[in-house]
């Protein structure tokens, strides 16, 4: 199995040992040094949280940038195969910082971004308890065949998508929405007018105003 050894990270804002954990997990040929731009813009909401942002432990076909797995054939179920691939690492890298930190899936949100919602999503509907929240970006639902089986909580889950998005086309967010919807499962979704392959300060806004009311409840 592939190991995650290594990414960003942002510390409590407190200064104490974290309550809580955002894991955010990258897009295709990215890394986590991306990913944790994110991260002060939330850190005043949610001070005794600590921000994780790992590198894929694949290298990516491009300079300086990771994947969670290779991207040839994007048909559903070649993108579940994908995910699935991507899983374990994940799932080892979440339980050593649970271990280590003495927190619960109740404390953990997972954050993606393209490639990184789908396997925040695969994951995060996996997992052996219901984590607090999660939040996918400009991404898509990687297969459902075994989702119903396989899932055991319902977290709740926030989508948001750029209109004009020529990467991940916008109606994956819808197709996505039916889906969990479909299987009951809390689904909110936004669609952002006129915004690319990205996240702008309203997708911002509203991701770090989902994850804090996730994490008061």
């Amino acid at each position: 199995m592939e190991k995650i050894v290594n990414g960003a990270s942002l510390q409590p804002l407190s200064g104490e040992r974290p309550k809580r954990i955002v894991l955010l997990l990258h897009g295709f040929g990215s890394s986590g040094a991306d990913m944790i731009a994110l991260a002060p813009a939330w850190q005043q909401a949610m001070p005794e949280t600590l921000f994780l942002a790992p590198h894929a432990p694949q290298r990516g076909p491009m300079h300086g940038g990771y994947q969670w797995w290779p991207l040839g054939a994007l048909s559903p179920a070649a993108l579940a195969v994908g995910a699935a691939s991507a899983a374990p690492a994940i799932d080892a890298f979440i339980d050593r910082k649970l271990d280590q930190y003495s927190l619960s899936e109740a404390d953990l949100a997972l954050v993606g971004f393209s490639q990184g919602t789908m396997v925040a999503l695969h994951v995060g509907l996996r997992r052996p308890g219901q984590l607090a929240a999660i939040v996918g970006y400009s991404g898509m639902l990687a297969g459902t065949a075994d989702l119903r089986a396989e899932t055991l909580y319902k977290p709740p889950i926030l989508l948001i998508h750029g209109s004009q998005d020529n990467v991940v086309p916008p109606a994956a967010l819808r197709i996505a929405e039916k889906e969990l919807q479909r299987l009951r499962l809390p689904v909110t979704t936004h669609l952002s007018m006129g915004l690319d392959h990205s996240v702008d300060l309203e997708g911002l806004n509203l991701g770090c105003a989902f994850v804090t009311n996730a994490f008061d409840r």
